[in-house]
């Protein structure tokens, strides 16, 4: 998980990079980043024991609606990163588990306690301080990010459910050739000829990308959830990092509190839910 936070908030940076700075659409960006993936996926699945047998799938449903919920999540989150800077836009994100809580009432039948409805509704309360860091209007990269931040918890529930039976090279192939599918017709309008110092910085994308998703994937097959959640938010201090060197955006007041806010709420959400399951 540790990995993964460090990938994929590195990652975001260069698609931040690519779409804010040097101008390539946000579908350019994420077709040519699972164009990437869809290979690695593939050969993965050849060195495979079973080879490209391990492919073979009788959950395409559920690889269908993961893959779906991850294409929103990734497509709003790219308008976020390039509309607001990274790390208002990753603590958005961080705000997952909030979504989840209210998400396991109608998908998962599960009961949620008072105090957790508490941790909910200060969290939300830190969403918006982030999402309003001025006191200004709320702009629609923070919007767009929220967005991102409900389907990305459809897609770690789903992901949850996959990897009980699926290899990761396998979850992450479907998903890789539905994006390729789906974003491949809108190339035909939004394709632009990178250079060869963007090229590798498109190949930066689709290489940490997927291997961010593989050990993403992985850590959800090994450990519980409450004991993941508290190391994914390692990517916030990197994204601080890298927003503050790279576009000199520090993070201000407003921000830094509502992130506190919503990583204290969702590691009580968390916590929380491990001892009601022990119960």
């Amino acid at each position: 998980m540790l990995a993964s936070s460090l990938l994929l908030v590195g990652m975001d940076g260069v698609v931040k990079w690519l779409a804010h700075d040097q101008g390539y659409h946000i579908t350019q960006i994420a077709f040519l980043r699972y164009a990437i993936c869809f290979f690695i996926a593939l050969a993965m699945a050849r060195m495979s024991p079973s080879g490209l047998g391990s492919l073979r799938t009788r959950r395409l449903p559920g690889h269908l609606w993961r893959s779906i919920c991850n294409l929103i999540t990734m497509l709003t989150f790219y308008v976020a990163l390039q509309l607001i800077p990274l790390p208002n836009a990753v603590s958005i994100g961080l705000a997952t588990p909030i979504f989840m809580t209210v998400l396991s009432i109608p998908l998962l039948g599960e009961k949620v306690s008072f105090s957790r409805w508490v941790a909910v509704g200060a969290g939300f309360v830190g969403i918006l301080l982030i999402m309003r860091p001025e006191g200004d209007m709320i702009e629609w990269g923070s919007v767009s990010a929220l967005v991102s931040a409900v389907f990305w918890a459809f897609t770690l529930v789903s992901s949850r459910q996959l990897s009980s039976s699926e290899a990761t090279h396998t979850i992450l192939f479907y998903y890789g050739m539905t994006v390729v599918i789906v974003l491949g017709i809108a190339m035909f309008w939004f394709w632009r000829t990178p250079d060869f110092h963007d090229a590798l910085l498109f190949l930066t994308v689709g290489i940490a990308g997927t291997a961010g998703q593989f050990c993403l994937n992985q850590a959800f097959r090994y450990g519980q959830v409450s004991m993941l959640a508290p190391l994914d938010y390692t990517g916030l201090v990197w994204a601080v990092l890298l927003g503050a060197l790279v576009w000199g955006d520090l993070p201000t007041p407003m921000m830094l509190a509502g992130s506190a806010i919503v990583v204290t709420c969702c590691l009580y959400v968390l916590r929380s839910g491990r001892d009601s399951a022990k119960e």
